[in-house]
């Protein structure tokens, strides 16, 4: 398909700007960019409630932010990761897409502010995940959730470990999940597939920035071979949650979050995949200029 035409005069705005891309700044710069984002979404949503709380991790605290629906509750839970390539983002610039999650799902959504590379390079980001889901699942009955109905999701990076924790709930032996929501993730420490080839510039998030943010997150090559890190290199998917898989046409990352459906449903698993045709990375995050 053509690209659709929000995305094309989202992508016009960038050009005429002349901003650098990500791949060409220090982290620095790209934070304070990213920051900028959070205006894409729009104003979020009223929710019921809207509460910060820190847990203590494996290494330091880790900050939440739990969304709380209107109701009686006691309510499902999404423990969310955000995007942001794990070196981007924050608490603030998801807040308008953890709102209308809460609202549309009906749940409690649990967003994650977990510790950012460079400074704090993998395995930080999935082990503090993997903790605050734990915590949820743990502490649920005090903020009226359901221990029961618990899912994990996130946005690209935050789709990578929303498949990371869900693997590691299993080998780990919980908590046990009952969905695992990736849009567009990052599934594979490679970029060799058609959709990096046709998507390699031109649509905001490049091939030459997926380097970039790879090589920030990891001290080896050999770390983005360990399926923590690249989930489709994992030798055994079996008995994982149902998962939602959410891809964008003209994104690099389209076909290894495909394959990873593919893979999840090879391995017995319901594995369902919704590709937005037409559509650009980051759209999820967009609400104030995509319909």
């Amino acid at each position: 398909m053509q690209l659709d035409p929000q995305a094309q005069a989202y992508l016009d705005t960038l050009d005429s700007a002349g901003e650098p891309p990500q791949h060409a700044m220090s982290v620095e710069e790209a934070r304070a960019g990213f920051l900028g984002l959070a205006a894409l979404a729009g104003e979020p949503p009223v929710v019921g409630s809207v509460e910060n709380r820190e847990i203590a991790g494996p290494e330091s605290q880790i900050p939440l932010r739990i969304y709380t629906p209107e109701g009686e509750g006691p309510f499902p839970l999404l423990v969310y990761f955000h995007g942001g390539g794990w070196i981007l983002g924050n608490l603030d610039v998801h807040d308008a897409v953890c709102c209308a999650l809460t609202n549309a799902a009906g749940c409690i959504t649990v967003s994650v502010d977990y510790r950012l590379a460079p400074e704090h390079k993998y395995p930080a980001a999935p082990e503090d995940c993997y903790a605050a889901t734990r915590w949820v699942a743990e502490n649920a009955g005090s903020f009226n959730g359901d221990p029961t109905r618990i899912a994990v999701g996130g946005d690209s990076a935050g789709g990578n470990l929303a498949a990371v924790v869900t693997l590691m709930a299993r080998d780990r032996g919980g908590p046990r999940l009952a969905y695992q929501l990736m849009i567009y993730p990052i599934t594979n420490h490679s970029f060799d597939t058609p959709s990096y080839q046709e998507n390699a510039r031109g649509y905001s998030l490049t091939r030459d920035d997926m380097v970039w943010f790879w090589d920030h997150y990891l001290s080896s090559e050999d770390d983005g071979k360990h399926p923590y890190a690249s989930p489709l290199q994992a030798q055994d998917l079996s008995n994982l949650p149902p998962a939602l898989v959410v891809t964008a046409e003209y994104d690099p990352l389209r076909d290894e979050g495909e394959q990873y459906a593919g893979r999840l449903q090879e391995a017995g698993n319901q594995a369902t995949v919704m590709r937005y045709n037409g559509m650009i990375h980051g759209f999820f995050s967009m609400g104030a200029v995509m319909g």
